[in-house]
């Protein structure tokens, strides 16, 4: 990683949190258990969420499809 003079400026290939994967407002939280989706809602984190199924913590689906 290499960063610019400023204080803690980075430039170059650094992406930041999620990679550079901003999801934004919409899309769906899935459960990596049972596959139950919910709708995503802005400023809520979906791994604060607990499935309404299973229990189990929920992700963003996103990740999930970046994974296969």
């Amino acid at each position: 990683m290499r960063f610019g003079k400023g204080r803690g400026t980075p430039t170059g290939d650094y992406k930041g949190r999620n990679k550079g994967g901003a999801y934004g407002p919409e899309g769906f939280c899935v459960c990596v258990k049972c596959g139950h989706k919910v709708m995503h809602q802005r400023g809520e984190k979906c791994t604060k969420l607990k499935c309404p199924e299973c229990g189990h913590t929920m992700v963003r689906e996103e990740l999930v499809k970046n994974k296969k």
